[in-house]
């Protein structure tokens, strides 16, 4: 829901950045739309290139599942309200960053960034016209998912699968390399028990693991993506999660009994695997008799 817009206080963007703050809160994630204007200028009616800057703010104490869904939206808010208006997109998640020094600092790490080439400027706009319209890949890559973004799959993560459930305690564990493309982390492992599986899944980097839990002869999905992750990790594999589940079940075959989310790998034991497969009560009421109206 949106806010009221905030009014200008004067004629410098930095001095306006403190109008933002009573709104900064240190455990509440949002989407900030700035408008930097130029005061010699007279005021404009509609945004043009490049005139607004769109920030995402997901503080580290924010709640998981906000987190989340900040971080596979933002880029679909920015092109819904017409990409060609923004002329930066920033991720923050530290409420200083958004204070006069804060900014002073990006600026002048933006300044310092190399520049690129005319070939890197024709690759980057490949790739988000590739975002935009779905993408695409000459190597194994299927769109899925309700972003519509694709993902590209590694062709030896289908013969991973494929053996997933011929062992109990099989562990197929992937990532997204460099090149946008997801590929196993690390060799699969059988035999891993419940209790030992979260020793297994990195603390530092986000993960897709598929798990043959054998107690219910069932595949798990877990989804894991630490705290300590970059930002941009964070964001790329937030946005992928469902397309990778949806090509597991659909091109791989996968039967996936149960799908779950830890920011921390230490949030995983078996009692909580356990759990998601036992059974819920239903609590059951009985009619309860409508009380005679008082006196007036």
């Amino acid at each position: 829901m949106p806010l009221e817009p905030l009014k200008s206080s004067s004629s410098s963007f930095h001095s306006d950045l403190s109008v933002l703050q009573p709104h900064i809160k240190p455990n509440e994630a949002l989407y900030i739309l700035l408008r930097k204007t130029v005061s010699s200028e007279p005021p404009r009616d509609a945004p043009t290139q490049g005139d607004l800057i769109a920030v995402t703010y997901v503080p580290l104490a924010a709640p998981v599942r906000q987190k989340m869904l900040f971080a596979s939206t933002r880029l679909s808010l920015v092109r819904e309200l017409g990409s060609e208006h923004f002329g930066e997109q920033i991720f923050t998640e530290r409420p200083e960053e958004l204070t006069v020094e804060g900014w002073k600092k990006h600026e002048d790490h933006s300044a310092a960034e190399r520049p690129l080439t005319e070939s890197e400027r024709d690759l980057e706009g490949i790739r988000e016209a590739e975002a935009r319209e779905g993408g695409g890949s000459s190597r194994r890559s299927a769109g899925y998912g309700s972003s519509g973004v694709k993902i590209r799959v590694a062709d030896e993560i289908r013969e991973a699968l494929a053996k997933l459930e011929s062992s109990d305690g099989e562990i197929v564990m992937l990532k997204i390399d460099k090149d946008e493309t997801v590929v196993l982390a690390r060799d699969p492992t059988s035999g891993v028990s419940p209790d030992l599986l979260s020793s297994t899944i990195s603390g530092t980097e986000p993960n897709y693991t598929f798990y043959r839990y054998e107690p219910q002869s069932a595949n798990i999905f877990i989804y894991t993506c630490p705290t300590a992750a970059k930002p941009r990790e964070r964001m790329l594999y937030a946005s992928s999660r469902a397309n990778v589940v949806a090509w597991a079940e659909q091109e791989a075959g996968i039967v996936i009994g149960k799908k779950l989310e830890f920011s921390d790998p230490s949030e995983l034991t078996a009692q909580s695997i356990e759990g998601e497969f036992a059974p819920k009560e239903e609590k059951k009421s009985g009619f309860a008799r409508p009380k005679r109206p008082g006196k007036r």
